[in-house]
């Protein structure tokens, strides 16, 4: 085991969980095993929570100009870490190094946002008649709760951290426990950047854990993603018991191409976003609708496909039950007729066997009604539907639950707009495979892959941290009064 028994987290040290249920935290490169971790109890779960209602009471009254210099510190010490870190995203995840080194610069760019919350929540204020003043003031929320997904160690976790904590609020997470070594670095990291004991809190554990979290009196609100199964629960458990919560769950991303699309630009793209982190991404391409004759582009598409070399430029899949998953779902979609052009079963990486590895796979002729064009594969996996209008591809969109992505490739700014205003989603790229808002724009889907209100990033943000305090006053009564005083 390269690492020790992986620690919680709270009142500013490491703390061994007291449970003697440990799950194993293997490397998806070469199935070595890293760590293990605890799946924590109620009772530690208690004592983390406890710590960061204690360090509420002073983080959150602190002027908004003093808590954002620790995240000035925490983006430098990303910066100063950043091989580290990439190498560590990179080994518990199974992502290749350039992948790992992109999620920790978003990381650093996620933060650098968080840095900029003085300027975009400073109050405001509004003579609104005669010697009568309104302000509005953004107050923490409080205690809040984080719950990550496995497929981004390091970036989803900074998706909410910097901006919940320079907002004033104070923070449980659970990490994935596929994955819990990168949070735990970061912890550090908050550390020697000057975050107050207690501001940061980790709890390592499952299901549990997770229904904890939804029911427990002294958290406030919860931010949550991964499946759209549990995203739904978590949402129901937390609203449950009044609590805030935005879910973010699967989804089915579908990309339109038309006949004047870009041949080059276009399989590149799409390669790039059904192969990039080996598909396990909620924005990654999962279903193309070939509108019309697009069969140069799709050829296309498998040459590009077949320079995706799992172990060189495609990383692994997170475990061996993942890889079993999405091998079954390609076979089952060969069993019902739809053409393997590109194959991905069965590879082997040279001196790496006991990786979880899929190549990179093409699925033509795929129907509506096949569970390859329905589900949320989360591999290195693109079906292709053949559609005679763009109003049929619009349709099979539609009608699909989840609403994360969608894309169109077309040298047509009219078709575009067409899709733009059509597509059931709550992002949208044109002739970009994957259509991630840089901040300060906001990430969050629509339908099925988004339960609350807001967004989890950007801007959109601010609302669900913060809570909002109107203020009316009046000091000089011969102003007069009317009907506003």
């Amino acid at each position: 085991m390269k690492y020790e028994r992986v620690k919680n987290f709270y009142n500013g040290g490491f703390v061994d969980s007291t449970s003697a249920d440990d799950l194993d935290v293997v490397s998806p490169i070469d199935g070595n095993l890293l760590a293990t971790v605890p799946m924590s109890t109620a009772d530690e779960l208690n004592a983390a929570v406890k710590s960061a209602k204690k360090a509420s009471e002073s983080w959150g009254k602190a002027p908004i100009k003093e808590r954002v210099q620790v995240f000035f510190r925490y983006r430098n010490l990303l910066e100063k870490n950043l091989d580290e870190l990439t190498s560590l995203v990179s080994e518990e995840n199974g992502k290749t190094s350039d992948e790992a080194k992109a999620e920790v610069d978003k990381s650093i760019e996620l933060t650098e946002f968080a840095c900029s919350m003085p300027q975009l929540v400073s109050n405001e204020v509004l003579e609104v008649s005669r010697g009568v003043e309104c302000r509005t003031e953004h107050f923490p929320v409080g205690v809040v709760a984080s719950i990550v997904p496995f497929n981004f160690p390091l970036m989803v976790p900074n998706w909410t951290m910097p901006n919940a904590l320079v907002l004033g609020n104070t923070m449980i997470m659970k990490p994935s426990e596929l994955v819990p070594l990168s949070v735990l670095r970061m912890a550090q990291l908050l550390k020697d950047a000057g975050l107050p004991d207690g501001v940061f809190n980790i709890i390592n554990g499952g299901k549990e854990i997770v229904e904890g979290i939804c029911s427990h009196a002294d958290i406030e609100a919860v931010s949550f993603v991964g499946s759209t199964k549990v995203a739904k629960l978590v949402y129901q458990q937390s609203t449950h018991s009044l609590k805030r919560c935005i879910a973010l769950g699967g989804a089915k991303n579908h990309l339109f191409v038309l006949p004047d699309a870009n041949p080059a630009m276009t399989a590149s793209n799409v390669t790039a976003s059904m192969s990039g982190c080996a598909g396990q991404r909620c924005m990654a391409a999962s279903a193309m609708l070939a509108v019309g004759n697009v069969d140069p582009i799709i050829d296309q598409i498998c040459v590009e496909a077949r320079k995706v070399v799992p172990g060189k430029n495609l990383g692994a899949v997170i475990s061996k039950a993942a890889k079993t998953r999405i091998e079954d779902y390609i076979s089952e979609a060969e069993r019902n007729g739809a053409k393997i052009l590109v194959d991905g079963r069965g590879a082997v990486v040279a001196g790496k066997e006991n990786g979880t590895y899929v190549g990179p796979t093409v699925i033509d002729f795929v129907t509506p009604d096949m569970s390859v064009a329905t589900e949320e594969i989360f591999g290195p996996v693109i079906s292709i539907i053949r559609t005679n209008t763009l109003d049929e591809a619009i349709k099979i969109e539609n009608d699909n639950p989840y609403g994360n992505a969608a894309a169109v490739f077309t040298q047509s700014g009219g078709l575009a707009r067409y899709v733009m205003e059509h597509a059931s989603a709550g992002m949208i790229g044109v002739n970009i495979g994957v259509p991630v808002p840089r901040e300060p724009f906001s990430f969050g889907g629509w339908n099925d892959s988004r339960f609350g209100a807001n967004d989890i990033t950007g801007k959109s943000s601010i609302e669900f941290w913060t809570k909002l305090k109107k203020t009316t006053t009046k000091w000089n009564p011969e102003a007069g009064v009317n009907w506003m005083s």
